[in-house]
């Protein structure tokens, strides 16, 4: 059954944004001179599966934040560079010499997808709601003392004590600090309103969400820089569509049904070069697969068994298997790239021991009674199961009794809310500008990782200003990754996206984004 997703009038006064330049009628637009692009064009956007929820705030999965950057914005955003620019605020904020106040300057002009026109009330009652209800939210919400209306466009972050990653978080479409009316602000929102240039039309699930041009969109007006400046609705609609199998994907994009196909099996590049349909896109590098460990539940809350784990893993052989190609993947230990700021070599001796015996030995201190090890994974990124399959073995060589449940993406986003029913699942993360960004580490995250070192070695690194000193933080924070596992990094790899040939205006990323988009 399709849902339509029709908004609702607020009470609030509606302000309209400034006209976009009308597109001429037609099929295709034929210019004399330059290049002549699709006109009123439907792209068509492959993904790896559902979103289970268009409220960004609510999850960390990347399908989410694709889908629905499109159609709820934040206070903040990143260019192209990674540097923290400003989308629903006015300009960056006016931060007090004690780190301690954040004044935030809000657009005026910006409606909502219901008509009602955006301030400084909405701005406080999504944000207090983010803190309360958001992963990334909730991990930062000890910190805040107060969100407050200090002017009818102007809010006031007041902090307990400073806290360096703040405007990182407000910027991340990932567990958003999405901005809504204030009007629909509850624990569970039905109907997501948003401020974005696309609105949702129609949903039918497991087939496709269409988006739609939101008319009275109003952009910010700097040069298009990543996700930052001026947003063109230059699509009439987007289509998002959940394609589950990678191999699917390819072939759709090969034969012209997608414009845009996220998640394909590195073995597909060559194809995908060599054809006259399509283009690929490498993001290299991309990021880091990640073994993320139950701390608050089930046999990995025993040390010495999560030390089995991580001795006895393959690291060489579950990237070889997952992506066959040693273009597309390197067994490098540190949490982040070579050339990267927060590169450091600490613990990173307990990385790729691949070393059975040890493990054995270190399951017998244990005392392991054969419990299985269950590993929760998924199909449709098709390299995260074929890393748990070479890990199987290595992990049964060493003594483990191993259950494998593989599931769909959307059933995984599920059950790993629920620490009872899983020990290890396997998931991945684009390599971020700011590590605090990477929720694994917070106590208070999913997978519960905490102890009194850590837990000391994070406040710290969180609160510090300094580069220097937040760097030497950083290492001691790996390290401890590593000696206490909290949680296991597979290598790192580069990801393969594609296009249609003649999409202009998706730079590469890990989140691709569509408004700017046109095919020539």
């Amino acid at each position: 059954m399709a849902l339509k997703i029709i908004g609702k009038f607020t009470g609030k006064s509606r302000l309209l944004s400034a006209p976009l330049a009308a597109l001429l009628a037609g099929s295709a637009l034929s210019l004399a001179a330059g290049p002549a692009f699709a006109e009123g064009k439907t792209l068509d956007v492959a993904i790896i599966g559902e979103a289970d929820t268009f409220d960004p705030m609510m999850s960390t999965k990347d399908v989410v934040s694709i889908v629905t950057q499109h159609f709820v914005e934040t206070l903040y955003t990143f260019d192209g560079g990674w540097n923290i620019a400003p989308l629903l605020a006015t300009e960056l904020p006016e931060i007090s010499d004690d780190g301690l106040t954040y004044k935030i300057g809000i657009r005026e002009g910006v409606t909502f997808h219901d008509g009602s026109s955006m301030d400084a009330k909405d701005v406080v009652a999504s944000l207090d709601r983010w803190l309360k209800v958001a992963t990334r939210g909730k991990g930062v919400a000890d910190k805040v003392a107060s969100v407050e209306t200090t002017g009818d466009y102007e809010v006031t972050i007041t902090m307990k004590e400073p806290y360096s990653p703040l405007l990182s978080l407000l910027a991340f479409s990932n567990s958003a600090a999405a901005v809504y009316p204030e009007e629909i602000i509850a624990d569970t929102i039905e109907t997501v309103v948003g401020t974005g240039p696309y609105k949702i039309a129609e949903h039918m699930p497991d087939q496709h969400l269409q988006l739609v041009r939101f008319e009275d969109y109003a952009s910010r007006d700097e040069a298009p820089d990543g996700a930052a400046g001026k947003r063109e609705q230059l699509a009439d609609e987007i289509r998002f569509i959940p394609v589950p199998d990678p191999n699917t994907r390819v072939e759709g994009l090969l034969s012209g049904q997608f414009d845009f196909a996220d998640g394909l099996p590195a073995e597909s590049y060559k194809r995908l070069e060599e054809n006259e349909t399509a283009d690929p896109l490498l993001l290299k590098p991309f990021g880091w697969p990640i073994f993320a460990v139950n701390h608050k539940d089930g046999l990995l809350t025993d040390k010495n068994i999560r030390l089995a784990v991580q001795a006895a893993l393959p690291i060489d052989d579950m990237l070889f298997a997952a992506f066959g190609d040693d273009n597309f993947f390197i067994t490098d230990g540190p949490l982040y790239p070579e050339g990267w700021a927060w590169r450091t070599e600490a613990g990173v001796e307990l990385f790729n021991q691949n070393d059975q015996a040890r493990a054995g030995e270190l399951l017998k201190e244990a005392g392991y009674d054969g419990t299985p090890l269950r590993i929760l994974t998924s199909r449709q990124y098709e390299f995260h199961f074929k890393m748990a399959e070479v890990a199987k073995m290595a992990l049964e060589s060493a003594g483990f009794k191993v259950q494998m449940d593989v599931v769909d993406w959307a059933t995984l986003g599920q059950r790993r809310d629920d620490p009872a029913v899983w020990d290890i699942y396997i998931t991945h993360s684009p390599f971020l500008p700011e590590p605090a960004l990477t929720s694994l580490y917070d106590k208070s995250s999913r997978l519960g990782w905490s102890n009194p070192e850590k837990d000391k070695i994070l406040d710290a690194f969180t609160s510090e200003t300094d580069i220097a000193k937040r760097k030497e933080l950083f290492a001691e924070l790996q390290k401890q990754v590593f000696e206490d596992v909290g949680f296991i990094k597979i290598g790192a790899f580069n990801a393969l996206q594609g296009t249609r040939k003649g999409l202009e205006g998706v730079p590469a990323s890990p989140w691709p984004f569509f408004w700017n988009a046109q095919v020539q």
